[in-house]
């Protein structure tokens, strides 16, 4: 049986920037199918396929673990190491995906398949790895409704996004929003003859970077904004007539859209479209929820601190996961997984061995309980 740093060091040689998650979910389903576990790879773009795996004889609905392949680039060049080969260097395993998250998709796929290995009346655990995480959860969203039949729908949902193993029972939402100016060409020499589109932006970015009123939440802290992509002109000597802003939100409950959107607009002034690019809700468990408990009680009995941390700041594919799976309501859901949070999208990236580890005994444990009898 493939322990979790084994297959985190397989995991970690799939490259999977912006594709190839297909055959890193075809290495997991070979694993899960050995276990007795039921697997299908659901379709979405070439290459991109995304993996549900689960037990064939639960007697309800099953607790889902998730987390996604895919990763964000990362050039050699910069690294000290080859990003790729998940060098060790004392407890740290380097690498990228090592954090997010790859760590957690190891930890649970190792606890998942030893725990369909051992014969028991087991009541439902089924796992989803997903593609297209990275660019807004655009694996999950992309799925038609065909392909969507094979999730099973009902149970509460555990996230293996890097948390240092703290227990996390929410995160912020995403809201980015596309910008867009029209002006008029003219000669770079005569630029009083143009209407420079990229200004006007340059001058939204600025006023949008600055705001310091958006909306608060006591627990989950502001309102964030980012300008992540600003883009116009096609020469130093052409007055451009068109640019584009990418922004990036999160968002904390009891936000609304549209007036977060009409608020952007306000900011980025007269002349400025605005229209959203991606909308993923907050996630927000109270810590009264029995399902809260259980996890509670596996952190202990794995000798870990059960506190709840605060939300995180980072969107999940629980955003789109949690609401499939309870049909529009969302399930109850905790963020719980061995990457640190710290090295997420950084050069040199690393994981704690150690906490790979730990976090397949935490979810050993909580898998145990989860089939306790009542």
């Amino acid at each position: 049986m493939t322990g979790a740093l084994e297959l985190l060091t397989e995991l970690i040689r799939f490259r999977t920037v912006g594709g190839g998650e297909g055959a890193a979910a075809r290495h997991c389903a070979a694993l899960a199918e050995a276990a007795g576990l039921e697997t299908r790879l659901l379709a979405w773009e070439p290459g991109r396929e995304q993996l549900v795996a689960r037990t064939v004889d639960g007697d309800g609905p099953p607790l889902t673990f998730t987390g996604h392949l895919d990763t964000v680039p990362a050039e050699r060049a910069d690294w000290s190491v080859d990003p790729y080969a998940a060098e060790r260097d004392g407890d740290k395993v380097v690498g990228r995906g090592t954090s997010d998250m790859k760590s957690g998709v190891a930890a649970a796929l190792a606890a998942t398949v030893e725990h369909a290995a051992r014969p028991h009346a087991c009541r439902g655990v089924q796992l989803v790895l997903t593609a297209g995480e990275e660019t807004g959860c655009t694996g999950l969203r992309g799925l038609d409704a065909p392909g969507r039949e094979p999730i099973a729908r009902g149970g509460p949902l555990v996230v293996a996004e890097p948390t240092a193993n703290e227990l996390v029972l929410g995160h912020k939402g995403a809201h980015w929003m596309r910008l867009h100016a029209a002006g008029r060409a003219a000669h770079g020499s005569a630029p009083d003859l143009g209407d420079n589109a990229a200004v006007r932006l340059a001058r939204a970015a600025v006023a949008l970077h600055d705001h310091a009123g958006w909306p608060r939440h006591e627990r989950f802290g502001p309102v964030t904004a980012n300008v992540g992509v600003l883009r116009g002109g096609v020469a130093p000597n052409v007055v451009p007539d068109a640019a584009e802003l990418l922004l990036d939100i999160r968002t904390v409950p009891g936000v609304d859209a549209g007036q977060l959107r009409a608020q952007v607009g306000l900011l980025a002034g007269e002349r400025v479209d605005v229209a959203d690019h991606v909308v993923l809700p907050p996630v927000d468990t109270g810590p009264d929820d029995p399902f809260v408990a259980m996890v509670r009680a596996a952190l202990e009995a794995a000798g870990l601190d059960d506190a709840a941390a605060p939300p995180a700041r980072f969107f999940t594919d629980a955003s789109v996961l949690a609401g499939l799976l309870g049909d529009g309501d969302a399930v109850p859901t905790v963020v719980l997984g061995p990457g640190e949070p710290a090295q997420c999208h950084v050069v040199d990236e690393w994981c704690s061995a150690q906490r790979v580890e730990q976090a397949a005994v935490v979810y050993r444990e909580l898998l145990e309980r989860w089939c306790a009898p009542a």
